[in-house]
């Protein structure tokens, strides 16, 4: 990374490191570090697991104000999908965080840069040094307008289970119940696309596309239901 990068990757996070080292080493993969012994920067392992609470404080704090009469069970399971590997993984490559890994030579040429838990792990790790550099409240200012809409797509999700919607419509009208069949997944590891339809019988209905298979299956369920209850 030089000073253009940096410059670069602070304006897409909307933060200016006062210590630039700390952006360094968010940036630092095992694998470079290893390769390079003598360099002064360790690897990003440390920050990523601070950034990685920072990331649970500042969804839970927002997940409490915006859903106030959700469970503990609903909260958990909504925190968790936006958290996970996958939603990190599309978000860092979004931001192109990939490029401006440092990787050792073999990490670089296996296609680390596109490896899913690699751009997780250093989006965490960003999260951290914003943490250590300017306190909770850069921290937060950083990480929450980026998850916001993960967290909002996220919740419409729990509160909406088509799939259970569609099955107990099928058996109430005495229908065969569903099956999901995925019929393409497209994109890199990290961004990937799932279009999965619906069978009822023989036939083919609703489809939906989403960035995971869950939500995908969703979609297609709410696209059946639209035009069973058309039917109906």
């Amino acid at each position: 990374m030089d000073k253009d990068n940096w410059q670069k990757l602070e304006k897409t996070l909307g933060y200016s490191f006062r210590d630039k080292s700390l952006l360094v080493n968010a940036m630092t993969h095992r694998s470079f570090a290893n390769e390079y012994p003598d360099t002064t920067c360790p690897d990003n392992e440390r920050l990523e697991f601070l950034g990685d609470a920072v990331l649970d404080l500042v969804v839970s704090e927002y997940l409490i104000g915006a859903l106030p009469d959700d469970d503990e069970g609903s909260l958990t399971r909504i925190r968790a999908d936006v958290v996970a590997m996958p939603s990190l993984a599309a978000l860092a490559g979004s931001l192109g965080i990939g490029r401006e890994l440092l990787l050792g030579k073999g990490e670089s040429g296996s296609g680390g840069r596109e490896k899913p838990s690699l751009l997780a792990d250093a989006l965490e790790a960003l999260f951290g040094a914003v943490f250590v550099d300017g306190g909770y409240e850069a921290a937060r200012s950083v990480v929450l307008p980026l998850v916001t809409p993960l967290l909002q797509q996220a919740s419409a999700d729990e509160g909406q289970d088509h799939k259970s919607r569609l099955q107990e419509f099928l058996q109430a009208t005495r229908k065969e119940l569903p099956v999901y069949r995925m019929i393409d997944a497209s994109g890199p590891d990290h961004d990937r696309v799932y279009r999965v339809e619906v069978l009822i019988g023989d036939c083919v209905y609703g489809a939906g596309q989403g960035r995971t298979k869950k939500n995908a299956e969703q979609l297609a369920a709410q696209a059946t239901l639209i035009l069973l209850e058309q039917d109906s």
